[in-house]
């Protein structure tokens, strides 16, 4: 049982950088793997990158691949999206979600897999 809250987030240019963040409340952040999606206007929310409870496991969408980064740091109880080399695409709605389970990548990008979901920032990247 977590509860998920946001910041970062905002309107930058194209080829700049955002960090968002995930803050957990709760005594089992490190037994969540935690999962970054975005969604943007009249499309589905898309995965964009999980990490696991250890964060021995990492894996990106390959749209963002190269260009973000997921970290988290369980003593802090938090999780993070480091963006990088932003594109106007990348504008979106972004979440964050918990799941309690290690999986693979089948597992970590379909949205029914979280149980928690943070309350989204607005991630916007203009031309």
């Amino acid at each position: 049982q977590v509860q998920l809250v946001q910041s970062g987030g905002g309107l930058v240019q194209a080829g700049e950088s955002l960090r968002l963040s995930c803050a957990a409340s709760g005594r089992t952040f490190s037994s969540y793997a935690m999962g970054w999606f975005r969604q943007a206007p009249g499309k589905e929310r898309e995965f964009v990158a999980a990490i696991g409870r250890s964060a021995g496991y990492i894996y990106y969408s390959d749209v963002v691949k190269g260009r973000f980064a997921i970290s988290r740091d369980n003593a802090k109880n938090t999780v993070y999206l480091q963006m990088n080399s932003l594109k106007p695409e990348d504008t979106a709605v972004y979440y964050c979600a918990a799941t309690n389970a290690d999986s693979g990548s089948y597992y970590y990008i379909r949205v029914s897999n979280y149980d928690y979901w943070g309350q989204g920032t607005q991630v916007t990247v203009s031309s």
